[in-house]
């Protein structure tokens, strides 16, 4: 378990240094043959697929519920580097969010206290009924988002994005219990070759909420959805055991102030760069994410 949610808490860094680092790349907006040349892009792609690992490390060791609570930090662990990587201030109210991230990523940990689960004896009915319900929430989403303009289609995206990024943490959960069978388990797993499909859609799908609005739109449906649809599936079809009665009250508490801190920090000039121009001497143009 310590194992797991060290992982874990690496995992959010790793991928938060994969965000800056590929952002600090693609501020001259470069065409791709040369993005790919660029040092620093290539060690966030790395950084990325180091986070993909410690990832799956931390699922083999801990419910699937409690890494991916702790990866809604990545949010902080980005502006955290952002900060030093573009030389700007942090200002007192985005301190006070991160604290107050934090302490309801605690709240909702222990909370939870999630436990127990087996991702390996899932019945097959089960993971068809589970991947029907996926699709279909993220099919309504995207349908109604479609729909609407601005912050209400970023606001859906957001969400859809949010459970598909579940989903796919659900996929790679499955595929770290088959090592128990050595790599050969690895290799006859349907979730390795569903994950080859589902990996790059998510990429796709999160670039469409990105652009469909704002991040403060969209940012509070990924970082709300993802642990949500993580919990619904280590519930129902991994049955994990989780704390009921009166510690549903600190849930609830705790889904609030993560949703609130995160809206204020999704307003921070460091996620759409424009205090990259006006306070860094040596940044150059920079676009929105």
């Amino acid at each position: 378990m310590v194992l797991g949610v060290v992982c874990a808490v690496l995992a959010a860094g790793a991928n938060a240094a994969g965000s800056v680092l590929q952002r600090m790349g693609a501020r001259r907006k470069p065409g791709l043959l040369e993005l790919v040349r660029k040092p620093t892009w290539l060690s966030g792609v790395l950084a990325t697929f180091a986070g993909l690992v410690l990832q799956t490390v931390a699922l083999a060791n801990a419910p699937i519920v409690l890494v991916q609570s702790l990866l809604i930090g990545e949010l902080g662990f980005v502006l955290l580097l952002a900060s030093v990587v573009f030389r700007t201030r942090l200002p007192p109210l985005e301190w006070v969010a991160l604290a107050g991230l934090g302490a309801g990523m605690a709240l909702l940990l222990v909370s939870l206290s999630a436990q127990g689960g087996d991702s390996l004896h899932v019945p097959a009915g089960v993971w068809l009924l589970g991947v029907g319900a996926t699709f279909a929430a993220v099919g309504v989403l995207l349908a109604v988002g479609s729909k609407r303009h601005h912050l209400k289609r970023a606001a859906c995206f957001g969400a859809a994005a949010g459970i598909w990024f579940g989903f796919t943490a659900v996929l790679v959960d499955g595929i770290g219990a088959t090592f128990t069978n050595g790599f050969s388990g690895v290799f006859s797993a349907w979730q390795t070759y569903a994950m080859l499909v589902c990996g790059p859609a998510g990429f796709l799908l999160l670039q469409q909420a990105l652009r469909a609005g704002p991040l403060v739109a969209s940012q509070p449906g990924l970082t709300l959805a993802n642990p949500l649809a993580a919990l619904g599936w280590g519930l129902l079809a991994f049955h994990e055991d989780v704390r009921g009665g009166a510690w549903l009250a600190g849930d609830l508490t705790a889904l609030v102030l993560i949703t609130a801190c995160t809206v204020q920090l999704a307003r921070s000039s460091l996620l759409d760069g424009r205090d990259e121009v006006s306070r860094s001497p040596r940044s150059a143009p920079a676009s929105p994410r």
